[in-house]
């Protein structure tokens, strides 16, 4: 038996999930966004304890991997390896992209020759996408991405379905492309990891727990400080 703890925090929005064998027991999200520093570890806590778990019951954690936000990244791997150093349990690192295509796997009726993209918004008109088809194989692997018109030309002998915080800001765009669908529900979910993680955890697939860093999509590039007044 395999009870694992699921932290998302890839995107503005913040969940934890438990699952046991790989199905979901329970899961909590933030109402506030951007505030995972300050919510992360009472939902932990809060989830667990309305389970009736204690930390010591945990056999692994999974973390959100990127692509996504640098800052929720960070405060989701950091706080992923803290309790796995804690409990001396496995770390797990599930693909952003790969859990929000595996939600919106099963809310759409996506079949066939059917492509699935995941979305997570990098602002304007960038963001972070993968194109998977209707069995999560990766068409198009993980990668910074500028939407146009002409951005999805490629696939357009397909039905293609995107959902994540990034589709919001091309439903516009795409309003008259017969083949393109938008799924509003909220695929960047940790309880989407549930069986993804289980998976990996039956195969050992884990990461060194001190040397694991998440895929933040592009390199940060810090903003220089201004001083008001000064140039």
């Amino acid at each position: 038996m395999a009870i694992i703890l699921h932290i998302e925090t890839a995107t503005n929005a913040c969940s934890v999930a438990v699952s046991r064998d790989g199905v979901l027991l329970g899961e909590t999200e933030s109402s506030s966004a951007f505030s995972h520093a300050s919510s992360l570890m009472p939902m932990i806590d809060a989830q667990l304890t309305k389970l009736s778990l204690k930390s010591h019951d945990l056999n692994a954690v999974s973390v959100s991997s990127g692509p996504g936000s640098y800052t929720g990244l960070r405060i989701g791997v950091s706080t992923a390896k803290g309790i796995c150093y804690s409990l001396n349990i496995p770390l797990i690192a599930v693909g952003s992209l790969h859990v929000a295509a595996f939600g919106m796997l099963q809310i759409s009726n996506a079949m066939n020759s059917d492509f699935l993209i995941p979305l997570i918004d990098a602002r304007r008109m960038e963001v972070f996408g993968a194109v998977y088809d209707s069995s999560l194989s990766v068409i198009q692997s993980s990668h910074p991405w500028i939407m146009d018109t002409e951005s999805l030309e490629e696939f357009k002998e397909h039905r293609l379905f995107l959902a994540g915080s990034g589709s919001e800001k091309l439903k516009t765009m795409y309003a008259s492309c017969e083949n393109v669908f938008f799924l509003d529900d909220q695929v960047h979910r940790a309880a989407n990891a549930c069986k993804l993680a289980y998976e990996k955890f039956l195969k050992s697939d884990f990461e060194n727990t001190a040397y694991f860093e998440p895929d933040y999509g592009k390199e940060f590039l810090p903003g220089k400080p201004v001083v008001k007044g000064l140039k």
